[in-house]
């Protein structure tokens, strides 16, 4: 059975509507995926880190009731575990601020061990983290040996746009990496101070990797492949929160290619047929989670969507 590995940070979101905070949902940018995947049945591992504490205990615990085993999550004894708040404004939208306390010492955990057509996902600025790049290329390289797919979602944020001149290298190692690239035009405006899909594919993506998939929030879902040139409307609807959109986004996507029996060699010849498929998978994923306040889909979601 194919199976999807995810990499990166588990926070708990805490999230406020005007001043007063409304829940409190484990998170992280690839996290939020590979939970929506878990409650679709698939066969998910993640890899991550927590502190010894209370929070670190709710967001274990949530991983088992998810299905996602926490062999691969290194557990840090000094240090705590990260928490954000969320706040979010009239469109549902969410500005945050961070709590982080990590250890000297990152991901001290064993990899699980991939195979052919398995699916790794990285993203967010846990890709680009010096502290933690050698745990990052150590994950590339077994994915790109093993011929595994490679989903890379920059989610490049407003706070680290000051440093995208200096983390420019390391993007670019990742999108040399990735088989499929998805960002947001937010994500290439604070990275490249670009926002027109097809302007960003050709002078940012293309020459690294051929499959780009572009969202643009409640507009247009834009395809740009070797062969492809494709967009796709989004369907209005009233929004509780957007948080976990475009994570979601991306595990319908994934979801899509496993539904649909896409293989590492299908890659370069996907069919447009397939691709209208695949990218329903994300449209449908993604809506889903803008209706509540969960970061992922809803367990009724899964069983009716299966």
């Amino acid at each position: 059975m194919r199976k999807v590995v995810g990499i990166g940070e588990t926070i708990l979101d805490i999230i406020f509507r005007g001043e007063q905070p409304s829940a409190a949902v484990p998170g992280g940018s690839v996290f939020n995926g590979i939970v929506s995947l878990g409650r679709m049945g698939v066969n998910v591992s993640f890899i991550s880190e927590t502190g010894n504490d209370h929070v670190g205990n709710i967001i274990l615990q949530f991983m088992r009731d998810n299905h996602i085993p926490t062999d691969h999550v290194s557990v840090f004894p000094d240090g705590k575990s990260p928490v954000s708040l969320a706040f979010l404004n009239e469109q549902s939208d969410a500005e945050y601020i961070f709590y982080k306390d990590y250890p000297k010492q990152r991901l001290d955990v064993l990899f699980p061990k991939l195979q052919e057509d398995d699916i790794v996902v990285v993203g967010s600025y846990y890709a680009l983290n010096p502290v933690l790049r050698d745990k990052i290329l150590e994950l590339l390289d077994q994915a790109r040996e093993k011929k595994a797919i490679i989903y890379y979602d920059p989610n490049f944020r407003s706070s680290h746009k000051n440093e995208a001149m200096k983390l420019a290298s390391t993007i670019i190692e990742n999108l040399e990496y990735a088989d499929i690239v998805r960002g947001s035009t937010e994500d290439f405006l604070y990275m490249y101070g670009m926002q027109d899909a097809d302007k960003i594919y050709k002078d940012k993506i293309k020459f690294y990797c051929p499959r780009f998939i572009c969202t643009a929030g409640a507009e247009k879902v834009v395809l740009r492949t070797g062969t492809i040139s494709k967009e796709y409307t989004v369907e209005p609807l009233k929004a509780v929160s957007t948080i976990g959109a475009g994570d979601n986004f991306n595990a319908g996507i994934i979801y899509g290619l496993l539904k649909y029996d896409v293989r590492y060699r299908d890659l370069n010849n996907l069919n447009e047929e397939t691709w209208d498929k695949v990218i329903q998978c994300g449209k449908d994923f993604s809506a889903e989670v803008c209706c509540s306040f969960n970061n992922s889909i809803s367990k009724e979601f899964a069983i009716n969507y299966k």
